[in-house]
């Protein structure tokens, strides 16, 4: 499937002189997709550019009452190994509030409920390669209220651990998911010992 370019779609990139010739799709799946752009760049010489579009994803911070982060392990099967992470859910299958996400996510990954919800921040994941936008929540007042209701691929155990040394493994490397390592040191400033 090929689109005509529409210069309005990529306004910086027009100004600075990239020009989308044409667009395609030669891969989609319901999470994703790759757009594969044939593009003029400034200097003439025409490219391939391709890349991974998605709908965003976010990242949950769960704190309870005693100041604790519930971390999680899981099982990733493209990097064949246990991970530790935050909560998360992709956009993709969601049409509601990022509030809404962030309350679906917290129950389907840990059972957990929250009594608040801050809007911390959004970023790029991979800006090179993806068109993600990752957002950050604070979920304050988490509790562990009933059992997880987890998709069939989520292999999760739950963690909770005191700030302290869940910033430590943030910054120390050990949590190699780096969207939630940022999403983590993005709440830091919220957080208290």
């Amino acid at each position: 499937m090929a689109e005509k370019s529409d210069d309005l779609e990529k306004p910086v990139g027009y100004e600075l002189g990239w020009e989308r010739l044409e667009t395609t799709y030669p891969y989609a799946e319901p999470r994703f997709r790759i757009r594969k752009d044939l593009v003029r760049l400034p200097n003439g010489r025409v490219i391939d550019y391709a890349y991974t579009e998605t709908k965003g994803a976010l990242w949950i911070v769960p704190v309870t009452e005693d100041n604790k982060i519930i971390l999680i392990r899981q099982y990733r099967y493209p990097n064949d190994d246990w991970l530790w992470e935050v909560p998360a859910g992709g956009l993709f299958d969601h049409t509601g509030s990022l509030e809404e996400l962030a309350l679906r996510e917290l129950r389907e990954e840990i059972g957990a409920v929250c009594e608040e919800l801050i809007y911390i921040s959004r970023y790029y994941g991979a800006p090179s390669a993806s068109d993600t936008v990752c957002h950050v929540m604070m979920a304050r007042g988490t509790q562990l209220a009933h059992a997880p209701e987890r998709e069939q691929t989520e292999f999760i155990e739950i963690h909770p651990k005191p700030v302290s040394e869940a910033m430590s493994l943030a910054r120390g490397g050990k949590i190699c998911d780096g969207r939630s390592a940022l999403a983590l040191l993005l709440c830091e400033p919220y957080l208290k010992e």
